[in-house]
């Protein structure tokens, strides 16, 4: 049997919940994976290796290399040195010949470093994309290291930035509209995001993605912070001219909870910023938790709209939080993903 090539589009814990996901259903699927990556994160780690060395965000191509990690011993141990973050280097006192004065720099608690906050993967990554010069091939070799059992591919191989208008940003103003600049900011804004936008605004998709894109056999959008990992993949206007064109089906996984960036946004409203961006987008199915989604009838709708049927299954983890069981999501996965047309 052919295997049936899925690709998934995302950043961050969303995708890295997909791709688990994914691998718990791969064996009995003989899925073929490709995660294809946003670029826009200026935060964090990401964002100061994006500030002082150029080139693309790690962090996020990390998270999907760590999360198609192979299961042998070796390199699910690589896999915990990829995530490994350093901490603050704990102050050293220097003593001073002839008594016991520590130097006036020393402190009794751990000090910032250059290290500090960073983790091992981006580095790795940062050094692999300097060393052999393009971020596929950086990525391939990190994904051997770790016995990857898929591809990871940025959707640019260059770096973007993310800019949203948003209503309300400034509490004491809930009507004004300004522009918030960097994914992070836009992640964490408290306002109602309006429209959002790429710079530049048409970035060159990668050439990888978009063969991948050609080949598939489903197209995977979600979970993820919806403004910053899952809609950006529409505005790269050749990914979006890839994903409208393809034959392969296409999958919406939608989240558990709305986060600050879609504060006000309902679930079908999730459904609906993907027509508003990308009108010629037509989706199969959607599949979502059928307590996070309450009401199903207006995401039913929604989901029509889009030419979409709605699947529910539990697919949460069930300490209460909003976050995806990898290993529900994979049962819930197999039956849609192994359905024949």
């Amino acid at each position: 049997m052919t295997a049936r090539r899925v690709v998934a589009f995302g950043g961050g814990h969303g995708l890295s919940a997909s791709l688990r996901a994914l691998r718990h259903c791969a064996p009995e699927l003989d899925l073929d994976i490709t995660a294809v990556v946003t670029v826009g994160d200026d935060g964090g780690s990401s964002g100061r290796l994006r500030a002082e060395r150029g080139g693309l965000p790690p962090g996020d191509l990390r998270q999907a290399l760590v999360a198609l990690a192979g299961d042998h011993p070796a390199t699910r141990r690589s896999a915990g040195l990829f995530q490994h973050r350093f901490a603050a280097a704990p102050a050293a006192g220097v003593p001073q010949t002839g008594g016991t004065d520590r130097s006036p720099a020393a402190t009794d608690g751990p000090e910032p470093d250059g290290l500090s906050g960073h983790a091992v993967g981006n580095l790795v990554l940062c050094g692999l994309m300097e060393l052999l010069g393009d971020p596929v091939a950086a990525l391939e070799h990190a994904g051997a290291m770790l016995g990857a059992v898929g591809r990871v591919l940025p959707m640019s191989r260059q770096p973007v930035g993310i800019e949203a208008r948003v209503r309300g940003a400034d509490p004491c103003a809930p009507d004004e509209v300004c522009t918030v600049r960097g994914q992070h900011q836009v992640a964490v804004t408290t306002g109602r995001v309006e429209s959002l936008r790429l710079t530049p605004a048409a970035p060159a998709a990668c050439a990888e993605a978009l063969a991948a894109i050609g080949a598939a056999d489903w197209l995977i959008f979600g979970p993820g912070s919806w403004y910053t990992s899952v809609l950006p993949h529409l505005l790269v206007p050749q990914l979006a001219d890839a994903i409208v064109s393809s034959s392969a089906r296409r999958l919406v996984t939608l989240n558990l909870a709305a986060e600050k960036e879609t504060l006000g946004l309902s679930v079908a409203d999730h459904l609906a910023a993907l027509h508003w961006y990308l009108p010629e987008l037509k989706v199969d199915l959607v599949l979502a938790d059928a307590k996070a989604v309450g009401d199903p009838e207006p995401v039913e709708r929604a989901a029509e709209s889009l030419g979409a049927r709605l699947v529910l299954a539990p697919v949460a983890v069930t300490d209460g939080t909003p976050r995806h069981d990898p290993a529900a999501l994979g049962a819930a996965l197999v039956p849609v993903l192994g359905a024949d047309r």
